[in-house]
């Protein structure tokens, strides 16, 4: 990857249920996130946090899709959408995007800033498809939608903030996913995407399963967007985020995962862009969630835990 990091703070939990995911960039600094970049042999510049308004001075419901239903869609657009210049301008400058959220709807506009001048792949390190769209949503909380928003699904096909013409279905792959809907089970299915669940992972391991995410990934495109949602991890190991789901990846699995990702990455180069988010510190304990993604994001930049 570059040899500089530009760490984008990207604090927004308008797509989320649960309040306090704003603070999850604050808490991964506080973990020492740029110390362990640093440890794993990069130079880690802070470019500070969008500005951003705090959900409750705002109306969920000013701006309502053609169909459906996506709480703050007006703001989740405001963000996004300065969120990809900062992407956009960082790759221009030869240094890497990463972005820290905030709730999962900030891929928007991270994947969109990576993907302005490449075609791009994305493996999604999730319990959860992301691929709802306002139609499909039962809450209506974009932070269930960000592949359906960049892939132009449902309402957001005319919305052109949210679509990444770049990114396509065939080099998105999932892994370890654990809790899906009734309604976007079946878009995952019908979806050219792969996705790789948590029996995958038991039956072939974590190596192999991302080894083979990364074939899909980098197939035919320019680099390769990693998005890493906290509630991947198991919530016993990882307790601080809104949306838990027990049964998740391990510790170590979860290590060996991002250090598969570096691993290729200095074979091939092939990384462009990464988000880690979904950390909620109010429903942390003793910062541990903030702790795991600070260091799983050094695992991704080469970093070792021996």
């Amino acid at each position: 990857m570059a040899t500089t990091v530009r760490i984008i703070g990207a604090p927004m939990d308008y797509g989320a249920d649960r309040r306090g995911v704003d603070m999850g960039p604050s808490a991964i600094r506080y973990a020492e996130v740029a110390d362990r970049l640093s440890d794993a042999g990069v130079t880690a510049v802070d470019d500070g946090d969008l500005l951003i308004p705090r959900a409750e001075e705002r109306d969920p419901n000013t701006d309502e899709p053609i169909e459906g239903t996506a709480k703050f869609l007006r703001e989740v657009e405001d963000v996004c959408t300065r969120l990809e210049e900062r992407v956009a301008e960082t790759l221009a400058d030869g240094e890497f995007p990463l972005v820290l959220g905030g709730d999962h709807s900030v891929a928007i506009g991270s994947m969109r800033g990576s993907a302005r001048e490449a075609d791009l792949g994305a493996i999604w390190f999730d319990a959860h498809a992301d691929l709802n769209t306002p139609k499909t949503s039962p809450s209506g909380n974009v932070h269930g939608m960000p592949l359906a928003a960049t892939l132009g699904r449902g309402a957001f096909g005319d919305l052109s903030w949210a679509r990444a013409p770049r990114v396509r279905e065939e080099s998105i792959a999932y892994v370890g996913l654990r809790s899906i809907d009734e309604r976007e089970r079946e878009l995952v299915r019908d979806s050219e995407m792969t996705a790789y669940t948590m029996a995958d992972i038991d039956e072939r391991g974590m190596t192999a399963v991302v080894e083979d995410a990364l074939d899909v990934a980098t197939d035919g495109t320019d680099g390769v967007h990693v998005s890493l949602d906290l509630d991947w991890v198991d919530p016993k190991t990882a307790p601080g985020v809104g949306t838990p789901v027990r049964g998740g990846v391990t510790y170590r699995e979860a290590h060996a995962a991002l250090e598969t990702v570096s691993e290729r990455h200095a074979a091939e180069e092939i990384i462009r862009s990464m988000d880690v988010v979904e950390v909620n510190p109010i429903l942390d304990e003793g910062n541990e969630t903030a702790t795991i993604a600070a260091e799983l994001t050094a695992s991704a930049f080469g970093n070792r835990i021996l």
